[in-house]
């Protein structure tokens, strides 16, 4: 049986999670240079390449990737972080994230049912497809 994380491990992981949202780039990777793991996630399966996408922050995102975050890992509820990114409309955020690898295929609903969902014909375009 696992011991549940200390309240200073918490709360650092809740601070770490949030430079993701804010993209806070430069004091997040200082993080990750230190030792938290790239592909660190949130009780919901969110990792911070996650976050990072979906709040639009492409410096973060390309920042996490080159670390060793993965472009496709899918959370708790099915979605990736392109996904994510085609929901928000994070344009530059997807382009990184299609350069680093990411499958426009992967997740529930996938990038491309997410563009086709809501009309972003111009995602769409992104991924070859119509």
């Amino acid at each position: 049986m696992t011991e549940a994380p200390g309240p200073e491990v918490v709360e650092l992981a809740t601070k770490i999670f949030d430079l993701a949202r804010q993209g806070q780039t430069e004091t997040l990777v200082a993080y990750v240079d230190a030792g938290v793991p790239a592909n660190l996630t949130n009780d919901r399966g969110d990792s911070l390449l996650m976050l990072a996408a979906y709040h639009g922050h492409a410096d973060a995102v390309r920042a996490l990737l080159a670390r060793g975050a993965e472009a496709d890992r899918i959370n708790d509820r099915g979605q990736s972080p392109l996904a994510g990114a085609v929901f928000k409309g994070e344009a530059e955020v997807i382009k990184v994230l299609l350069e680093a690898g990411a499958d426009p295929a992967a997740g529930t609903p996938s990038a491309v049912d997410t563009a086709r969902m809501f009309g972003k014909r111009d995602l769409l375009e992104l991924f070859g497809t119509s």
